[in-house]
């Protein structure tokens, strides 16, 4: 598969009275046309600024993107000019936003807000635009489309304003679509409910999705990559089934193992990461994780790692490799690997 997107030394600050908070530091990866990538990591980590950071719209002041590229289909991100930028943002890229509640307008009609986008970019006149709305309200599950885009957002369910935000994303047919925890705030069936119709859409589409959740089970149904985050960098990178049945950096060993499993077989204690994520705004010597870690040794404290291929395609900041040690440290992770 070709590469559609492709993040070089991105690195993605916020100026403020107390000092640079560095929110994503230093971070490459890629995405294919067709695949779905998922991006893993702690509230505070840094996955949403990477996405804000892709549609340039980090808030200038305190943010600004100081370092890297962004390339999408062969085009500089950074070095285009706002209005080109204006005209890739929903069309070619789109985005799903974090909370369906309040990312619609709750004075215009659902029909409103997603003909905006059609008017814009596609060039087609009023009655095209509502047909197309139609079809992409039943193409998300949302039966009498003609009658329900007269409606305003307070008419419609969380679960059913998420499936409107997924039509008004796919409106232009984007080669790409950003998906910012998509089923937040949604019970456990409507989030199923959600994640097939986008696994479904990226495949009868092709298009690329970028996922960013802290949810592992999400990653293991649907994600082809990973790339797990903490303190603004990526930790460890590869195809979900490597990283999933041979993690080989603690943090993620650490996720793994405070997911419970429904199909297991005896109990098993479900293992917390003890601490918290350390402020962005201090430069740290060593390893970010090094205060949480239950490898760490003296090395990490002082030495920064890099990201070391460990095994072909597979990735890992760590100076140990916790792989073969895990199944008895952390037993839920040993579980969920199998």
């Amino acid at each position: 598969m070709a590469k559609l997107l492709e993040v070089k030394d991105l690195r993605t600050y916020f100026f403020t009275d107390e000092g640079v908070v560095r929110a994503v530091d230093g971070v490459t990866w890629d995405i294919n046309e067709g695949e779905t990538l998922a991006l893993v990591g702690e509230s505070g980590c840094g996955k949403s600024v990477t996405a804000m950071s892709i549609l340039r719209l980090i808030p200038n002041p305190p943010g600004r993107i100081v370092e890297g590229s962004i390339t999408f289909d062969g085009i500089d991100l950074l070095k285009v000019s706002d209005a080109e930028m204006r005209a890739i943002r929903g069309n070619r890229i789109a985005m799903i936003f974090q909370e369906p509640m309040t990312s619609l307008n709750p004075v215009l009609t659902i029909g409103q807000q997603i003909k905006e986008a059609i008017l814009l970019h596609l060039g087609l006149d009023e009655e095209q635009a509502t047909a197309r709305a139609v079809e992409l309200l039943e193409m998300v599950g949302i039966p009498e489309g003609g009658q329900r885009l007269r409606d305003y957002p307070h008419q419609f369910s969380g679960g059913m304003r998420q499936r409107v935000m997924i039509a008004m994303a796919l409106s232009c047919n984007p080669k790409m679509l950003i998906a910012d925890e998509p089923t937040t705030a949604l019970d456990v069936t409507i989030q199923a409910q959600i994640l097939e119709i986008m696994a479904r859409l990226s495949k009868e589409l092709g298009t690329a999705v970028l996922v960013i959740t802290h949810n592992l089970g999400v990653v293991a149904r649907y994600a082809d990559r990973v790339n797990v985050m903490y303190a603004g960098e990526i930790v460890e990178s590869g195809t979900a089934a490597d990283v999933f049945k041979h993690p080989r950096a603690p943090y993620t060993v650490g996720l793994m193992a405070s997911v419970p499993r429904l199909d297991a077989t005896e109990k098993v204690r479900l293992m917390t990461i003890e601490g918290q994520p350390p402020l962005l705004i201090q430069r740290i010597p060593g390893c970010p994780f090094a205060p949480r870690c239950d490898w760490a040794i003296d090395k990490c404290t002082d030495e920064h790692p890099q990201l070391e291929e460990k095994t072909p395609g597979h990735f890992a900041r760590c100076w140990r490799d916790p792989g073969v040690d895990a199944r008895t440290k952390m037993p839920a992770a040993a579980a969920m690997a199998q």
